[in-house]
Order: C-alpha cells, then sequence, then structure tokens
C-alpha cells in the first residue's frame, strides 16, 4: 500500500530554493548549488598538499606528431614551464590573481598553480618539440619517432 505524500510548508527543500510560482525550485538555486558542488569536486581532484588545478586540453595525433592545446586565458608566456621526461609531457605554472578595485561579488575564474600531465603513446623527439601561445591556448607539438622503413637486405655469398 502506498501513502500519499504530505508537503508541509517551510521545508527545508522550501528554504533552499525559494518556489517560482507552481512549486517549482528557483533555477538560481540548483545554479549555487551547482557551482559549490563543482568547487568542491574540484578541490577534491587535486593532489593533496598542494592547490593546483588541471586547465582543460586536448592532444590529438597526427601522422608524425602529437598535439597538445590547452586553454590557458590571460596566462602569460613566462608564466608557463613545460618538460617532457621519459613518455610524460607535463605543462606547469601560475594564473596569478588581477588587482581589483570595489568588492568582489562572484567569481569562476581559476587562480594558483595549475599543472596539467599526459603520457604520450610512443617516444618522441624531446629536441625537436616546439611550443606556442595564441588567442590564450598553449600548443604544443611533438614530433614522433619514425621507426626504420623496412628495406630489403641483399645476401652475399661468404
Amino acid at each position: 500500500m502506498t501513502l500519499p505524500v504530505r508537503h508541509r510548508p517551510g521545508s527545508l527543500l522550501e528554504r533552499s530554493f525559494p518556489a517560482r510560482g507552481r512549486g517549482e525550485p528557483a533555477a538560481s538555486g540548483f545554479d549555487d548549488l551547482f557551482e559549490r558542488m563543482s568547487r568542491l569536486l574540484e578541490t577534491a581532484a587535486t593532489t593533496p598538499g598542494t592547490s593546483a588545478w588541471a586547465p582543460a586540453a586536448e592532444m590529438r595525433e597526427t601522422d608524425d606528431a602529437y598535439v597538445i592545446e590547452a586553454d590557458l586565458p590571460g596566462i602569460e608566456r613566462d608564466a608557463i614551464d613545460i618538460e617532457i621526461g621519459e613518455r610524460e609531457l607535463r605543462i606547469t605554472g601560475e594564473c596569478k590573481e588581477r588587482e581589483r578595485e570595489g568588492v568582489l561579488r562572484r567569481s569562476t575564474r581559476r587562480t594558483g598553480r595549475f599543472v596539467y600531465r599526459v603520457l604520450l603513446p610512443a617516444d618522441v623527439k624531446a629536441d625537436e618539440i616546439s611550443a606556442s601561445l595564441g588567442e590564450g591556448v598553449l600548443t604544443v607539438t611533438a614530433p614522433k619517432v619514425r621507426a626504420a622503413a623496412p628495406r630489403h637486405i641483399r645476401i652475399t655469398e661468404s
């Protein structure tokens, strides 16, 4: 047997998300909750003891290289460091908070140290890796090491 659900005025849900007309929670309440949950998950996803965040990035493979593009808007070229070791590419840096006038009411901008690591699927020519920064996107190109081309070996008499 099922029992009817009784609505009590002043419930926790109603206090947390004020009604918009027909008893629907306000979208701004959900937006605020979603933003707080996102910040909590970002904090939990960082390495313990650090406050580093990872920028949005993607890695593509072409015939002769791996291309990594990372979104780093507003970050100066001198504030970014790129390292390669074994097969791991590591992009680190810092996004400094800007000086402002007035009271900051809301911000979703990330500041502080960032770290992006990617394990490359194959060996690359470390001395030929190049990087460029334009329109807030860091592009790192890591040329692949070419495997020896098959060739026919002639057998001679001894």
